[in-house]
């Protein structure tokens, strides 16, 4: 099996640690705030103890750019895969995960919280546009995140191409780190059926309603078949994970029926002779909407 090296990065209170801790949880042999410029040495070392490395790293060293680059260039001569998953939330978000540990953020020296965050995320702009991966933790709890983690890396590797499929309401705002954002406010709302208004998309009734509503069977049979030949481009760009966010108003009944129904479609499909997709749902915003 080919050796695997995931860098775990981005903002400082984003949940760097608790991704770290879901993929050795799956397998992974993982250090954290390794220095950029020991990438290739604790490779080496590890050569024959394990194919799948994860490693932490945070902007806090000087020459961070320089040695990432020059450490991510030196796996890509070795023939290593490394992929780069960058963990990120929103400002408001970081800035109250900060005042509630009472720590400081590592770049505001004697500035305010605010300031250290807008440093750091103006050092890591380049670095996250060019992420494999971006997880965007604003809106998960601590179990919610090691499970998309754990869903993500189960394995101990990488399959060809992991699709996360967000349902979500758009009352709550589109997720910051969808790749492709699928609108379904088009299909009859369950929510004014008044046997339908409680139940969600998780249960058959609502389920069957949505799936089986006009234009919604031709509709997923199409976006389907579309999303084979995005995922074919994908993978000839190195692209191996991909969100599908897939959004209603609250994010309760037709986007989370069309998502699990996606999953189910989307989970195995082949893509290349030797490579298939891992699909999963996961319903950000079901619970919210009352």
């Amino acid at each position: 099996m080919a050796r695997e090296v995931v860098v775990i990065t981005g903002m400082s209170g984003a949940g760097r640690s608790t991704v770290a801790h879901s993929m050795e949880d799956s397998g992974w042999y993982v250090i954290d705030n390794l220095p950029p410029s020991l990438l290739t040495a604790v490779l080496d070392m590890t050569e024959r103890t394990s194919d799948s490395i994860g490693v932490v790293i945070d902007v806090r060293g000087r020459q961070f750019f320089d040695d990432l680059n020059r450490a991510l260039a030196e796996l890509v001569e070795k023939g290593v895969s490394r992929k780069i998953v960058f963990v990120d939330a929103s400002d408001e978000v970081l800035i109250t995960r900060f005042e509630s540990s009472r720590r400081p953020h590592p770049l505001q020296g004697n500035d305010r919280i605010v300031d250290g965050i807008e440093r750091e995320r103006e050092k890591l702009r380049e670095l996250r546009s060019g992420a494999d991966l971006v997880v965007d933790t604003s809106q998960l709890n601590i179990h919610q995140l090691e499970r998309k983690i754990k869903e993500l890396f189960q394995s101990g590797s990488l399959a060809a191409l992991k699709v996360n499929v967000l349902s979500f309401g758009y009352k709550f705002g589109i997720p910051a780190d969808a790749d492709l954002v699928m609108d379904c406010r088009f299909i009859p709302n369950p929510h004014w059926q008044v046997e339908l208004r409680p139940k969600s998309g998780l249960d058959k009734e609502v389920s069957d309603a949505v799936l089986n509503a006009t234009a919604v069977p031709e509709f997923l049979d199409r976006y389907v078949a579309l999303f084979d030949s995005i995922a074919r481009g994908y993978l000839n760009e190195g692209k191996k994970f991909l969100t599908l966010a897939i959004g209603c108003t609250g994010g309760k009944h037709r986007s989370v029926a069309v998502a699990e129904e996606l999953a189910k479609r989307l989970n195995g499909l082949e893509i290349s002779k030797d490579a298939s997709v891992s699909a999963h749902a996961i319903h950000r915003d079901l619970g919210r909407e009352r």
